[in-house]
C-alpha cells in the first residue's frame, strides 16, 4: 500500500415515540407465573460520554421485547465507565440471569472478554480492543455495529464494480475516519488491488483548499481511480465539489454510513448525487417490513438512531439464541433485521456473527438503497 501526501500550499509533493425512560427506571414486570427466559441489560447509564447512546439502546432493545416479550424477562443492570465497575455488576449478574446483553463500552467488552468470568450467553454490544488478535470465550458473541466493516464491505462492493482500480483513500485524522481508512485498505489489497492512502486537513470543519487541487492534481494522472471517503457527509460534499469538474466529475466514490447525516440533518443539493456508501436499513428503507413495525426514535442525531435499532436487533438476537438454549440445541440462524442482514452461530464452538448493511447511491439530494 502506497501513501501518498496530498501537498499543501508552497510545500513539496509528497421518532414518533414516547421519550426514553429516565435511567434506573422499573422496567414492566413479566407475565403472571414467571418467566423461562431471564435477560440482564447491562448498560452504562451512569455514564457521562454514553448514557445518551445507552438510553437510546435500552429504548430499541425493550421495543423489541415489547413486541416478542412472551416468556422473557428483562432486568435492566445500570453501570458506569469503570473496568471495575462493569466486572463487578456483570459477575452479579450472572448469578441471576439466564444471558447478559451488554456491556456496550469498547472497554468494558474487552474486560470482560479478557475475564475468566464468561460462563453464560453473553452478546456484546461493542468490539473489544485488538478485534481479530485473541479468540473470545466460546461463550460471548459479539453484535456491535462496526466502520471498518462498512469500509470491508464498501471495498468489496467498490471492487465487483471496478476490477482493476486504483484505490486512493481519503480520511482526516479522525480516529473513527483513520479505522475506516485502514479496514477499506486491508480489504482492498486482500482483493489484490493498489491501495494509496492519504490524510487531508481539517480547519474549523473545512477541507484544505490546497490539498484538494493536489488531489485534484493527482487524480486526473489515474484514469482506472476508485475513491473512497473515509470522511463525514459535510466533508464529502466538499470533496465531491472539488473533483465535480470534468474529467473528474464521474469518480466512482465509495464511504460508509458515515456518508448519511440522517433525516434532521439531511445535506441539501445535488452535491453527493451519485455517491455510493453503506447503511442500516433503519436509516435507508422506512418501509422494510422490520422496520415497520418498531415506533421510531424522537431523536436529532442519526448516530443514536442507528444505535436505537442495535437495541431492536440485539433483542431478536437474544431471543433466538434464548430459544435454541431451551431446545439443547446450537443456534444457527439468519435474520432480516433493522441493522443488516444478520448471519449468527452460537452455541457450537466459537460464535461467529455477520452483518451485511443495505447498500445505497444518492440522487436527489438523499441516499437510495439499491442492490450491489
Amino acid at each position: 500500500m502506497e501513501t501518498f501526501a496530498v501537498p499543501m500550499p508552497g510545500t513539496q509533493s509528497g421518532v414518533g415515540m414516547a421519550p426514553p425512560a429516565q435511567p434506573g427506571a422499573a422496567l414492566p414486570a413479566p407475565a403472571a407465573g414467571g418467566p423461562d427466559y431471564r435477560i440482564g441489560l447491562m448498560l452504562p447509564l451512569h455514564s457521562d460520554a454514553l448514557r445518551q447512546h445507552a438510553d437510546a439502546l435500552r429504548a430499541g432493545f425493550m421495543a423489541a421485547w415489547e413486541r416478542d416479550r412472551e416468556g422473557v424477562a428483562v432486568t435492566l443492570i445500570e453501570t458506569g465507565d469503570a473496568a471495575q465497575d462493569v466486572l463487578a455488576a456483570y459477575t452479579a449478574a450472572l448469578e441471576q440471569q439466564d444471558m447478559i446483553v451488554g456491556p456496550l463500552a469498547r472497554s468494558a467488552v474487552t474486560a470482560v472478554a479478557a475475564s475468566p468470568l464468561v460462563s453464560k450467553p453473553t452478546i456484546a454490544l461493542n468490539h473489544p480492543d485488538g478485534r481479530g488478535e485473541t479468540a473470545l470465550p466460546p461463550q460471548m458473541l459479539v453484535v456491535g455495529l462496526s466502520v471498518e466493516d462498512e469500509a470491508r464491505q464498501s471495498a468489496d462492493w467498490a471492487a465487483r464494480e471496478h476490477p482493476g482500480a486504483v484505490a486512493y483513500i481519503l480520511s482526516s485524522t479522525a480516529q473513527y475516519q483513520r479505522r475506516s481508512a485502514a479496514a477499506f485498505a486491508a480489504q482492498w489489497q486482500r482483493l489484490g488491488g493498489s491501495a494509496k492512502i492519504a490524510e487531508l486537513n481539517v480547519l474549523n470543519g473545512y477541507l484544505s483548499d490546497g490539498e484538494l487541487v493536489a488531489l485534484r492534481a493527482r487524480l486526473q494522472s489515474e484514469p482506472s481511480a476508485v475513491l473512497f471517503a473515509g470522511l463525514d457527509a459535510d466533508q464529502a460534499r466538499q470533496l465531491r465539489v472539488a473533483l465535480s469538474a470534468p474529467p473528474l466529475g464521474e469518480l466512482a466514490i465509495y464511504g460508509t454510513s458515515s456518508l448519511n447525516p440522517g433525516k434532521a440533518r439531511q445535506l441539501p443539493g445535488p452535491e453527493l448525487d451519485g455517491v455510493h456508501l453503506l447503511d442500516l436499513p433503519w436509516q435507508l428503507q422506512r418501509d422494510h417490513p422490520a422496520v415497520m413495525v418498531y415506533p421510531q426514535l424522537a431523536a436529532k442525531d442519526a448516530d443514536l438512531e442507528r444505535v436505537y435499532a442495535l437495541g431492536i436487533d440485539a433483542f431478536r438476537v437474544a431471543r433466538e439464541i434464548a430459544r435454541a438454549g431451551q431446545r439443547k440445541s446450537p443456534a444457527r440462524f439468519k435474520l432480516d433485521g433493522v441493522t443488516g442482514l444478520l448471519d449468527v452461530r452460537f452455541g457450537d464452538g466459537p460464535a461467529s456473527f455477520e452483518r451485511r448493511e443495505q447498500a445505497a447511491i444518492y440522487k436527489d439530494g438523499v441516499p437510495v438503497p439499491v442492490q450491489p
